[in-house]
């Protein structure tokens, strides 16, 4: 299915040209008529102009042309700029084997994309009081007040020894991921035999008990490093997400419907998803050596240390709630949510935070540390990766352009100079080969130039 809109509409093309010719004949005994006289020079009759072309048509080629090679099995995508849709399409299908087509509606695992919006949760707080960024985690979670930071061991390679950090974690540190924390997948084997024994969840999987339990268990593994002096991406949003819950006195998914979903008319945006919407959450795949596509099995899979399943969250009836990844939405959904930052915290008369916050999650908070350059820019603020000064150009998008992705292959990303805003999504897990993000990202600046 396909649905294609854009800013000018589509350009009917003249179907045939007028030509007017002379016809002579009869006996050549018949003079042919006078010529007529000359008629003055009139001067050239301007060009018509080339028929324009289609803004996003390359956009479309290219999404097409992802489905068409079995590359993803479908996807849905939206861009708008000054708070209109320029670009919206849905192409392929969410579930190959029952031949459903993707929709405007289709349901996406946007994993690590609910970072953003746990951190948004974090900053209501903030200006309510209830949190301060300087605020030391063991204000919230207590069995943080005695964890240690691991120390190479000179003594044996590849080992640690540990050691009581020199200052406890901040909020501050746990929104810019420079807490010291990791995802045991992410991190070397020390790292994550440790995380692995002691139960940790990635959040990417049915996980027994609650986030309070869930982050005792974070709690008891060392810190790669010490708080502040390096950049780490981590579990530190899901314990983010116990915070709210203390600061609040509400649970994570009451907080964040009350204040967040309910407001901003994310209505297909859960932790748990309603048994009358999973008819349409899209199926999740997987690369075969070919690159072309096979359905994730059922059940626990594994894959470079990574624990995930893609029936969560169909099967599931836990309370552990994953505020660094266990959101399902739309691209609609999430389209509003990252237009209301763009608008500075705003939308539809409706206000989550005032400007002044947005400005502030927006900053590169991290200068004086280095973190891996990638799509997201070189920076990072309180709660998204950021473009700054020197990673600017056109199709990385402008300075202060924030963004972030997820595990199934989900990515938004909100320009403020150009107020653009983008969201592609689909669901495939491994997707390193594939750089759909920032393929969608840099051809949608290419189809907005002037």
């Amino acid at each position: 299915m396909r649905t294609v809109l854009t800013a000018a509409g589509r350009i009917l093309l003249p179907i045939s040209l007028l030509w007017n010719g002379i016809a002579c004949g009869g006996s050549q005994d018949v003079p042919p008529p006078p010529r007529p006289a000359l008629a003055a020079p009139t001067a050239a009759q301007p060009a018509k102009p080339a028929p324009k072309k289609e803004p996003f048509k390359e956009v479309h080629d290219y999404l097409e042309g992802l489905v068409k090679e079995k590359k993803i099995a479908g996807v849905v995508a939206l861009v708008s700029q000054n708070g209109e849709v320029k670009y919206t399409e849905s192409l392929g299908l969410q579930d190959v084997e029952a031949g459903t087509p993707m929709t405007p509606e289709t349901i996406f695992r946007i994993c690590s994309m609910t970072k953003p919006i746990t951190s948004v949760a974090v900053m209501m707080l903030v200006e309510e009081g209830k949190i301060a960024l300087s605020d030391p985690l063991s204000k919230f979670v207590p069995e943080f007040k005695k964890v240690s930071v691991a120390v190479p061991d000179p003594a044996k390679k590849g080992e640690y020894k540990r050691a009581k950090p020199r200052r406890e974690i901040t909020i501050e540190d746990l929104l810019t991921h420079r807490s010291g924390l990791t995802y045991g997948f992410l991190a070397e084997p020390y790292f994550l035999k440790l995380y692995r024994h002691a139960g940790i969840s990635d959040g990417l999987i049915e996980t027994k008990g609650t986030i309070t339990q869930g982050v005792q268990r974070i709690a008891l593994a060392p810190l790669t490093f010490e708080p502040g002096s390096s950049w780490g991406y981590s579990l530190a949003t899901d314990v983010l997400g116990r915070v709210i819950e203390v600061a609040s006195g509400k649970s994570l998914p009451e907080f964040f419907y009350e204040r967040l979903l309910k407001p901003l008319k994310m209505n297909d945006t859960h932790f748990r998803l309603p048994a009358e919407n999973q008819d349409r959450l899209a199926a999740v795949y997987q690369p075969k050596e070919d690159q072309t596509i096979e359905r994730l099995p059922a059940g626990k899979n594994e894959r470079g240390g990574a624990i995930y399943s893609a029936s969560y969250p169909l099967d599931w009836n836990g309370k552990y709630y994953s505020g660094g990844a266990g959101l399902v939405s739309t691209v609609k959904d999430y389209a509003r949510f990252a237009q209301a930052l763009l608008n500075g915290g705003e939308l539809e008369g409706v206000r989550v935070l005032k400007k002044e916050t947005v400005d502030l999650m927006t900053q590169n908070r991290i200068a004086d540390v280095k973190r891996p350059e990638d799509l997201h820019g070189d920076g990072f603020g309180l709660g998204f990766g950021l473009v700054t000064e020197a990673r600017k150009g056109g199709d990385a998008g402008s300075v202060g352009t924030f963004s972030w992705s997820g595990f199934y292959n989900t990515y938004f990303w909100v320009d403020p100079q150009t107020k653009i805003v983008g969201v592609v999504m689909t669901q495939l897990y491994p997707h390193g080969h594939l750089g759909l993000a920032d393929d969608f990202r840099k051809k949608t600046y290419a189809a907005l130039e002037p």
